[in-house]
């Protein structure tokens, strides 16, 4: 991949977003799943859900960030 300052700058914020938006989506409907089925209650299963998606979305965003200040080095 050719690095072009403007296109990695452009790119690595929105994709970083959108990738942060799909994978919490994904990994939290895995949670929400793994945990209704381990306590059998959908409350304390949306619960868990509901504070993984904002804590690991966090996380996540941190991570990519990251790759991306190695990356643009």
């Amino acid at each position: 991949m050719k690095k072009n300052k403007n296109t990695i700058k452009a790119y690595s914020h929105s994709v970083s977003i959108m990738k942060t938006f799909s994978w919490r989506i994904i990994a939290t409907l895995t949670t929400f799943m793994l945990a209704w089925l381990f306590t059998g209650e959908i409350d304390t299963a949306l619960k868990i859900g509901g504070v993984e998606f904002f804590a690991k979305m966090v996380f996540y965003y941190l991570h990519e960030r990251g790759w991306a200040w190695i990356l643009q080095r």
